[in-house]
């Protein structure tokens, strides 16, 4: 049915006097038959408040969200395209990779239609009615938000302008970035009320939107109007509107923060009362008792791969986990050794594996009882590491002494690979791990895949997922992709408080509760005890990197990364650091286990947002481009 409407949409072109009318994203026909067909009945117009759901960005899938490949969290052969062109600095004004623009104009085009025709739908209850025009609502406001996370300033489409509108009317110029806040934030306002608390019908609904959905989200809109991209920056200065007016305010507002720590605060107040809580792994079947270090391992993984649990606020039914886990998933099963491809793509490059802290939840460059000189030399798996190496194996001392986001995030050269099949870890020897030197069974240089930088990405692999002997008889146990979690709210919340008056109790409580989840001690404990800067948690800017640290390690490979580093202004220092692994076409630890460059990345000012493609600026010359560009 959307593609009807597009196309009648496109015959404006015909109708228009100047080519300049071929693009403008907020024109619509009117007296169209098919569109009022579209809203005669309750079952026709429903099918159209599933056309406003369509859009949805497909979160983890790589053809469609730029967070998975674009940044420098996981990488691949350098033969692929796509977003990881992005990645390797081939973006380009002309054919923008992975341009949104037309598409999610499209999207507010068709929000804007259900708006504006539902009050004509004779068989709809008025709560049901309410309910959808606040879906439709919020929906129109996420595709802003994403359009401003990608573009920055953009124009603001309230409606849709009839056929006959003059060439004024329907060029767009770009609104203040402030602007464009304000306004999805309203329409966030406008909806919440009329959303349902929870679903009430979860074999048909789940996925739709609720009130603690539209809240967190509100919660994480503020948050990125205060952060420093959005908030004073002042090398946007030069973004000026056609009519002169600057895009970007350079004047930093501790106002924003407030507001963003009330809305925070507000969203978890909601998510409690409707029941969410952080997720804490319990045994399906009594058959073994697991160990704590089992146990908080399946914590975390199965945080992000258990549906609908506890601790997911929304979650993305229209993303493909399962192909996903296909595709990173390695032959673990030591049966599979004849096999000749390996399989597990996405890999995760050094600095990624450096990032987690050390067993005493500190970062290991400021542990005092960890040797970070020493973190590229060898070291055998003694008893004590049994559940997180294979006893008696090679590998870096930087796998050992870990925090267990480590151990249930990334797959390594030695590493215990827990679950596929093998649950009693008392028989730890019966354990899956990985080989992964060259040519070994999870190594390079087989055909069909495999890691390239000597790490895999274990977290997203449902534990309980199955390889056959012949690596073809694969069972995978579906999850929607999880776009917020309680654990990403709460950290929000203390970055918010912290930015906004310092670090404090509140603070600390809201980090800790996510440390204590991922089995580590309180900030203040680990600091005081382990740091070498141990009154780091006492000051902002200490506070600051101690939050940002431990949202990168929390929510890896869920997609936030790649945004998270925008918004703060950290990208042009983190993404100008060479990609690293270890040294794969190798047989021995010895020579393996040698940093290797893969890739010289670069990322400058331009970089932080998205060129509107050529074409769109040439069609609507009320457009401006964004810097460097």
């Amino acid at each position: 049915m959307k593609g009807n409407i597009t196309k009648y949409i496109f015959i404006l072109i015909a109708l228009c006097a100047f080519s300049a009318c071929s693009k403008f994203l907020d024109v619509v026909p009117d007296n169209v038959a098919t569109l009022d067909n579209a809203f005669t009945t309750r079952i026709e117009a429903k099918k159209y408040l599933f056309t406003c759901y369509s859009y949805i960005p497909r979160h983890g899938d790589l053809s469609d969200d730029p967070a998975m490949l674009a940044g420098d969290e996981l990488w691949r052969f350098a033969t692929e395209t796509g977003y990881f062109s992005i990645a390797r600095g081939f973006q380009t004004v002309v054919g923008p990779l992975g341009d949104r623009w037309g598409f999610y104009f499209r999207a507010i085009r068709d929000c804007n239609i259900f708006l504006e025709n539902i009050a004509k739908v004779p068989d709809l209850e008025e709560p049901e009615r309410r309910r959808w025009i606040a879906e439709v609502q919020f929906l129109k406001a996420y595709y802003n938000f994403y359009l401003v996370m990608m573009y920055g300033p953009i124009p603001i489409m309230k409606t849709n302008l009839p056929i006959n509108a003059d060439g004024d009317q329907v060029k767009l110029p770009r609104k203040p970035v402030d602007s464009c806040f304000n306004y999805i934030i309203q329409l966030i306002n406008e909806a919440s009320d009329n959303l349902p608390v929870t679903i009430i019908d979860p074999n048909n609904e789940m996925g739709r939107i609720t009130q603690p959905i539209a809240l967190a989200v509100k919660a994480k809109v503020l948050v990125y109007a205060a952060s420093p991209l959005f908030n004073g920056n002042a090398d946007e200065a030069g973004l000026v509107g056609p009519d002169g007016v600057p895009l970007f305010n350079t004047t930093f507002s501790k106002a924003k923060w407030d507001s963003a720590a009330s809305a925070c605060k507000r969203a978890i107040d909601v998510c409690h009362q409707v029941g969410l809580k952080l997720y804490t792994y319990h045994p399906d079947f009594q058959q073994f008792e697991l160990s704590d270090t089992i146990m908080t391992q399946l914590s975390i993984r199965n945080s992000m791969c258990t549906r609908w649990n506890s601790g997911i606020i929304w979650a993305n039914t229209q993303t493909n986990s399962s192909a996903f886990q296909e595709l990173i998933t390695t032959f673990i099963d030591p049966g599979n050794r004849d096999i000749t491809r390996v399989h597990g793509q996405l890999s995760p490059p050094l600095n990624i594996a450096e990032m987690f802290y050390s067993s005493h939840g500190v970062p290991i460059t400021e542990d005092k009882t960890w040797d970070y000189a020493s973190r590229y030399s060898l070291k055998v798996a003694g008893d004590a590491d049994k559940l997180y190496i294979r006893k008696d194996y090679t590998t870096a001392y930087l796998n050992f002494n870990r925090e267990p986001r480590f151990y249930a995030d990334l797959g390594f050269d030695g590493g215990i690979w827990y679950g596929q099949g093998r649950y009693d870890d008392k028989k730890y020897l019966d354990l899956f791990y990985l080989e992964a030197k060259y040519r070994q069974r999870n190594g390079f240089g087989k055909p069909d895949y495999g890691t390239i930088t000597g790490y895999y990405l274990k977290k997203a692999v449902h534990y309980q997922n199955v390889i056959g002997p012949t690596g073809n008889d694969y069972s995978v146990t579906y999850y929607p992709w999880p776009i917020m979690r309680l654990a990403g709210l709460y950290l929000l919340y203390a970055e918010a408080l912290n930015e906004a008056d310092g670090p404090g109790a509140e603070v600390y409580n809201y980090v800790n509760m996510v440390r204590e989840q991922a089995g580590l001690q309180s900030v203040q404990s680990s600091w005081s005890t382990y740091s070498t800067n141990p009154a780091k948690y006492a000051t902002q800017k200490g506070m600051r990197d101690i939050i940002h640290q431990e949202s990168l390690i929390e929510l890896a490979f869920e997609g936030q990364r790649f945004w998270d580093l925008r918004r703060w202004k950290e990208a042009q220092t983190t993404l100008n650091r060479p990609v690293k692994g270890w040294d794969l076409i190798q047989e021995t630890a010895g020579a393996y286990y040698r940093p290797k460059t893969i890739f010289n990345q670069t990322f400058g000012l331009k970089d932080y947002f998205w060129p509107i493609s050529e074409s769109t600026i040439s069609t609507d010359r009320s457009l401006v481009q964004n810097l460097g560009w």
